[in-house]
């Protein structure tokens, strides 16, 4: 019975192994551009140091305050996106984005957190790393976290100083106006280039009775103009202004003499900024998104559509196709089947 399955087996085996011999055999041999490619270095699939992973061939000059200075004077716009890893910056500098900001919405969009005020350093230390290992042209901005810079002016400059060395941005963040003013001109008399962010303050939601439209009264417009003011006089080199009637927006704009990056605030402002996920559409059907977004894309849609079609082709069989293997020589392999054979 032993060697009847032994000899079963073995029969099994062989025909695998001819059926594999003649796939070799029948597959096409390679063109001279192909044994070209093949020769050349190789790197892994989804290296980021491929040379197959350049998303262009012609590099844009590097964005500095100096270049977003110049677009601020020409009154030509300043785009800005938000990017939390590699990926997402890749493409954002690839379609030429201006800035790149790892915001702190990433405690939402990518870490699946209920609000910002999760986030800690260490995350957007990672995160920023990522970023930056992905941006070759852009500007890049990292979001100083709740808790990491409201208690002093060396508090923040400390925090900042470790974005700056070990996040690899070039510039931070921080929320908040008047208040806020001496530890902007702290950071940026130490030499950190500082985006503030006035207006409504996600931070700050508490206390402000949740994500609410600021500056809609002449009062609470006056503060947000107050807030802009101080915080260009500490020294900011542009700011967020955010959930501000366009009206608003475009007076405060006016009245100051750095950019204002609007989200939520018309488009009358020096900038727009747009959280990537919301407005790539990489989100599930149902999933609520503010007024002040438009979707561009899909995201969401395609990835579902290629992985269900992944599945069902595993399922099938149907991958990995000829095209999708590795040859090898037919006289290996068949001495490998007759050494098979004798085990």
């Amino acid at each position: 019975m032993a060697q009847f399955l032994s000899r079963s087996r073995a029969s099994l085996l062989c025909r695998d192994m001819q059926s594999i011999t003649a796939y070799a055999i029948a597959r096409p041999s390679l063109s001279p551009l192909q044994r070209n490619q093949s020769s050349q270095k190789r790197w892994s699939s989804h290296s980021p140091y491929s040379p197959m992973a350049s998303a262009t061939d012609t590099p844009r000059k590097k964005v500095t305050l100096g270049s977003l200075q110049s677009l601020y004077k020409k009154g030509e716009p300043i785009t800005v996106m938000t990017a939390h890893d590699f990926p997402s910056a890749h493409v954002a500098d690839a379609a030429g984005m201006d800035v790149i900001l790892v915001g702190d919405s990433l405690a939402m969009v990518a870490l699946g957190m209920a609000d910002t005020s999760e986030v800690t350093v260490e995350d957007m230390l990672l995160h920023c790393r990522s970023v930056a290992r992905a941006t070759r042209a852009a500007f890049t901005v990292g979001d100083l976290p709740m808790g990491s810079y409201e208690i002093s002016p060396e508090q923040a400059l400390e925090t900042a100083i470790r974005f700056v060395k070990h996040g690899r941005v070039q510039s931070i963040k921080l929320e908040g106006g008047k208040e806020m003013a001496p530890t902007i001109a702290k950071l940026t008399q130490a030499g950190i280039p500082v985006l503030a962010h006035v207006g409504l303050t996600p931070q700050r939601q508490n206390s402000l009775g949740g994500f609410r439209v600021q500056g809609k009264t002449s009062k609470s417009a006056m503060r947000v103009l107050e807030d802009a003011l101080a915080v260009q006089e500490a020294g900011c080199f542009g700011m967020v202004l955010e959930a501000v009637p366009a009206e608003i927006a475009s007076i405060i704009t006016q009245k100051l003499s750095v950019p204002t990056i609007g989200i939520g605030a018309g488009n009358r402002c020096s900038g727009q900024v747009l959280v990537q996920v919301d407005m790539s559409g990489y989100f599930p059907p149902g999933r609520f998104i503010p007024k002040f977004v438009k979707q561009y894309g899909n995201v969401w849609a395609e990835s579902l559509r290629a992985i269900e079609s992944y599945r069902d082709e595993v399922k099938s069989r149907q991958y990995p196709a000829r095209e999708h293997i590795y040859p090898i020589p037919k006289e290996e392999l068949e001495a490998f089947a007759k050494d098979v054979e004798k085990l």
